[in-house]
């Protein structure tokens, strides 16, 4: 197959006479021209703006992915400081805080169960070492009569509280431990997240 047809035939113009434009051909070579140089100045600005678009794309993904790695710096650095911090509440203030405050404690559920049970007499059982702060709490003016009793099978923090056949418990200790392991748990499954 002949690709004549592709090309543009010459065949018209005899040699060495002079090519002459009408005003309209000329007007559609200019029309084809202004077109051409529209058309290629068109694509180079979609390539441009195509190019920038790309280029901002990856710098945003890349800042973000540098913002993304400097807060989890941050916040395993956070964590880092105030593990110290908090272990020492846990393992000293709590402790001492909780004991100071066992003697209030039982003086509020004495006065919540003078209003369940009347006058009837309460027994506080305890460890020998709450006995200073049980003590302490008789000379208040109670509303109802209180007997105390020590037993060594008791831990610190704990003390027992029975009236009218009931009992409850005060267990600081028990607390305690769930604060610890909580306060251990947390900082160990934030441990396995940023590593």
């Amino acid at each position: 197959m002949s690709i004549g047809h592709l090309l543009e035939d010459y065949s018209d113009f005899k040699s060495g006479a002079p090519v002459t434009l009408t005003d309209v051909s000329l007007e559609e070579r200019r029309l084809a021209a202004f077109e051409s140089g529209y058309q290629a100045g068109w694509d180079d600005c979609l390539k441009a703006q195509s190019e920038n678009s790309l280029r901002v794309s990856s710098d945003l993904a890349q800042n973000l992915h540098e913002l993304s790695f400097t807060y989890q710096e941050a916040y395993a650095s956070i964590l880092k400081s105030l593990q110290p911090l908090l272990r020492g509440m846990v393992d000293a203030v709590l402790p001492h805080a909780a004991q100071a405050t066992l003697g209030s404690r039982i003086s509020e559920m004495l006065h919540e169960l003078a209003k369940e049970h009347g006058q009837q007499p309460v027994q506080i059982v305890t460890a020998p070492s709450n006995m200073t702060a049980i003590e302490e709490l008789l000379t208040d003016d109670l509303p109802i009569p209180v007997t105390v009793n020590s037993e060594t099978s008791l831990g610190d923090g704990q003390v027992l509280i029975r009236i009218a056949g009931t009992e409850r418990e005060v267990d600081l200790s028990a607390v305690l431990a769930e604060i610890d392991r909580s306060v251990t748990g947390f900082f160990e499954e934030n441990q396995k997240d940023i590593a």
